[in-house]
């Protein structure tokens, strides 16, 4: 791959030869390796490729793909920052779902070189004759690596919300998608390694300063896990896994399958 990134006061980053960059400055790391680990990067890797998630990837495709109808009136661009990307899962189901890539400017971006490093391996896996259809860069949702102004969307898919930062790098009348876990969102998983669980926060959405609330879609499904590599994955790509006591975690890991609620809701935010 090589080359390298130059800002407007002459700064260099090198691109590494899979295919990302690193701009998460010294200053900005709380520890020496910050975000999800390599355990768990593979993990959610060989989790989502299976095709648990693929419906939420699908609704964020939907409502990417009627925005992007409406823009396309206006500008041949369009352009997406998914804002803790992980290994890149829902970029790359954007990507293979949207007809015309070629008019999508994606960047994902996480504040794990491991998450980071598995997206873009994965993706010129995936299309090696191709130049790559996303950008991929270690960052940190605090400080956005982008000009003010400058995208049509941002993703945060169960992500941590800098609702400042996505306000500055949204156009005006750009959305920002954000999915959350619901009530009951792998709740007999939870009810495995917890003693028991907390009561669900009520209250309706606060609206975020910047934004105008657009719509809200619940998306709910069950699943059935077999086998007990697969359960300890889904477990690894979660809060859950750090969480839940020993006993908690050697109960999932005893599990040799298990039926889930996968419980969703995707809200839209337009700035404004």
């Amino acid at each position: 791959m090589g080359g390298a990134l130059c800002c407007v006061n002459g700064h260099g980053f090198d691109i590494a030869k899979q295919g990302y960059v690193n701009l998460l400055p010294v200053q900005h790391k709380r520890s020496h390796d910050p975000g999800d680990s390599k355990t768990m990067v593979a993990a959610r890797q060989r989790f989502l490729n299976s095709g648990h998630y693929q419906p939420i990837a699908a609704l964020v495709r939907r409502a990417i793909s009627q925005h992007r109808d409406i823009l396309a009136v206006q500008q041949a661009q369009y352009s997406c920052l998914d804002a803790g990307c992980g290994e890149g899962y829902y970029l790359r189901q954007l990507v293979q779902a949207v007809s015309g890539v070629h008019s999508l400017a994606l960047m994902g971006l996480d504040i794990s070189k491991w998450a980071v490093l598995s997206a873009a391996k994965q993706e010129r896996q995936l299309a090696p004759e191709q130049t790559h259809q996303a950008s991929w860069v270690v960052g940190s949702n605090a400080h956005l690596p982008v000009q003010s102004r400058a995208l049509d969307s941002v993703l945060c898919m169960f992500g941590f919300p800098v609702y400042s930062e996505f306000s500055r790098v949204l156009k005006e009348g750009g959305l920002l998608l954000q999915v959350e876990a619901g009530p009951n969102h792998l709740r007999q998983l939870r009810e495995v390694i917890y003693p028991a669980l907390k009561p669900e926060r009520s209250g309706g959405l606060a609206v975020p300063e910047g934004f105008g609330y657009q719509y809200t879609e619940t998306l709910c499904y069950e699943l059935q896990l077999e086998g007990k590599g697969m359960i300890s994955d889904l477990l690894a790509m979660t809060p859950h896994l750090y969480r839940a006591t020993a006993d908690g975690r050697a109960r999932a890991e005893a599990l040799e399958e298990l039926t889930l609620t996968v419980d969703v809701r995707l809200t839209a935010w337009q700035r404004v």
